[in-house]
């Protein structure tokens, strides 16, 4: 019987208990697969899940983008043609080398930011995904004296203050604001450091994370704790977590706590945006 049939037939309780029934059914099988699928599979799969969950959670607009580095070859990463992200496709994905230069374009165009990655993935090894944003809810301290700072549980992989990177302090007053090459793009990752989170002024902000899942949860958390924040410091003075519970709660979402928060929160995501989910191989 399709799912379709037995829906109509069943109380609320019932279509519940039967959706719940399918997602295990379907996180078992993904589970079982998983092992056997190769490593740019696992990824491109991933990332266009990410593109969805940016997309559906508000952090990315038709603009921003996220991409990985190649399983594969290391030194190569992964990002959609030029398209708004909630409509990419697998389809849409294009292979860049180190310089940002497209492998295979077959016509496709590139988005042209695309300097961020590929300056990031360049200066730092362990990262293996980037997000590039224009969330309006983190916009407000790019401009201002007020630094990002984290103040809840979920925030300490953003550190202890997001720096903000000005296009304007090395290439002056005259730019459009954009990562239009490589040399403002290694400009950018130096200002980024061996942090995970960075602002841009008057532009937008990047996440980048050991793996897709978790340049995602930067993402989110960034957004999230840019309008906390400023909710907080409407109401009066701001209590923000200390140094050592910033590493304490970063840990928190090391991919290897027994915990799983990372793979928890992932699960959650794909089931708001409507994507598949599928439970990494331990």
């Amino acid at each position: 019987m399709q799912r379709r049939d037995i829906l109509p037939m069943l109380t609320s309780a019932g279509i519940i208990a039967w959706n719940n029934c399918l997602a295990s059914a379907e996180a078992v099988a993904q589970s079982a697969n998983v092992a056997d699928r190769d490593p740019l599979s696992i990824a491109t799969a991933d990332l266009l899940s990410a593109n969805s969950i940016l997309a559906h959670e508000g952090v990315i607009d038709a603009l921003g983008h996220v991409s990985c580095r190649h399983p594969v070859r290391r030194d190569h990463f992964i990002l959609s043609r030029a398209r708004p992200p909630a409509l990419v496709v697998a389809a849409d994905l294009m292979e860049f080398d180190a310089d940002g230069t497209p492998v295979d374009a077959a016509g496709r165009h590139p988005y042209l930011e695309r300097y961020i990655h590929a300056a990031i993935y360049a200066a730092r090894p362990d990262i293996q995904s980037v997000v590039h944003d224009h969330s309006a809810e983190i916009l407000p301290f790019s401009v201002s004296s007020t630094a990002l700072r984290p103040i809840s549980h979920t925030a300490g992989l953003l550190g202890e203050a997001v720096p903000v990177w000005d296009i304007q302090d090395k290439f002056g007053a005259k730019t459009n604001l954009l990562v239009a090459n490589m040399a403002i793009g290694a400009d950018l990752s130096k200002r980024l450091g061996s942090g995970y989170a960075l602002l841009m002024r008057g532009h937008g902000a990047v996440a980048a994370g050991v793996s897709v899942r978790v340049a995602t949860f930067i993402a989110v958390t960034l957004n999230i704790q840019a309008r906390l924040l400023r909710e907080a410091l409407a109401l009066g003075d701001v209590k923000y977590l200390s140094r050592d519970e910033i590493a304490a709660t970063a840990g928190l979402f090391d991919p290897a706590n027994p915990g799983d928060a990372i793979g928890r929160t992932w699960e959650y995501w794909c089931a708001r945006a409507g994507v598949p989910f599928t439970a990494l191989a331990k």
